[in-house]
């Protein structure tokens, strides 16, 4: 289980929870970074420098939205390696044609398997560590069908990919396919209002997915939280009575670290003082 986070704070409430991996995406970076829907909209280093903050905000591991490659082949390693200086854990390229959207939405395009099998070849040969894992995504179930959708998952395995992901299987029946079919570990997308049906984690276990993320969760929780505040906010002049949905002061400041911060001061200047007292004497 891997929920989708677009900043640090976020991504230090999941390591909290309990998860024991996250992702950074574009669909949650261009809503909490820019105000605008998942279109492309955001350059390989906004994306790159949104995933090095949230890598630096946790001990799990983080992985990354590569979206097409951002261009063509040279583009592709280039960024593999930003995303791998960044430390993230892994990352997913997508055989959608540039410029990408969301892959819930309606009229997408693809480009060819073959295209798609050279960049999967290029992320492998840029990538310096082993351990990084490279994902391949395709958009073609629901550009080309089913059928296709599982004959390119399994040409990307071949290349070399290390995990699969059909995005937005739209039946079960469709699901059990992608993952008796397709001869590699798969991943599943799941979003509230999406084509995909919301199963339970132990469901898709049983399916044979081997990870699912969650993309839009974490971004519509907040939207919704913070447009019912404002509102009421902006109605009653007064945020009295809506403090039971919100952290409180001391809470806050556990959760980013407040007190770790304060311990390596008060140890930097008793060391500082102690050379202060050796130099006196």
């Amino acid at each position: 289980m891997i929920p989708v986070v677009h900043d640090a704070l976020c991504a230090r409430i999941a390591e909290k929870a309990g998860f024991k991996a996250i992702f950074t995406a574009g669909y949650a970076n261009s809503a909490a970074l820019l105000g605008k829907p998942d279109l492309s909209l955001l350059t390989l280093t906004e994306m790159v420098e949104c995933a090095s903050r949230i890598v630096d905000a946790v001990n799990i591991p983080v992985f990354a939205d590569g979206d097409t490659g951002h261009g063509n082949v040279m583009n592709v390693m280039r960024t593999v390696h930003l995303f791998e200086k960044a430390g993230v854990a892994g990352l997913f390229i997508e055989d959608q044609v540039e410029p990408k959207r969301c892959g819930h939405m309606a009229g997408k395009q693809v480009i060819s398997a073959q295209e798609m099998v050279a960049k999967l070849k290029a992320a492998l040969d840029a990538r310096s560590d082993p351990d990084l894992v490279i994902m391949a995504r395709t958009d073609a179930l629901g550009v080309l069908g089913i059928d296709e959708a599982i004959r390119r998952a399994n040409l990307y395995r071949e290349a070399g990919a290390d995990l699969i992901f059909v995005e937005a299987p739209e039946t079960i029946e469709q699901m059990k396919r992608i993952t008796k079919e397709v001869k590699a570990p798969t991943m599943v997308n799941l979003i509230p209002g999406g084509r995909t049906p919301l199963l339970q984690a132990k469901e898709l276990q049983e399916i044979g997915y081997a990870a699912v993320a969650y993309a839009t969760a974490c971004t519509y929780t907040i939207a919704r939280a913070v447009t019912y505040l404002f509102e009421t906010l902006h109605h009653t002049g007064t945020i009295t009575g809506l403090d039971g949905n919100m952290m409180k002061f001391d809470e806050f400041n556990q959760l980013v670290g407040l007190d770790l911060i304060k311990d390596a001061e008060d140890r930097y200047l008793y060391l500082k003082d102690v050379r202060k007292e050796d130099v006196s004497k």
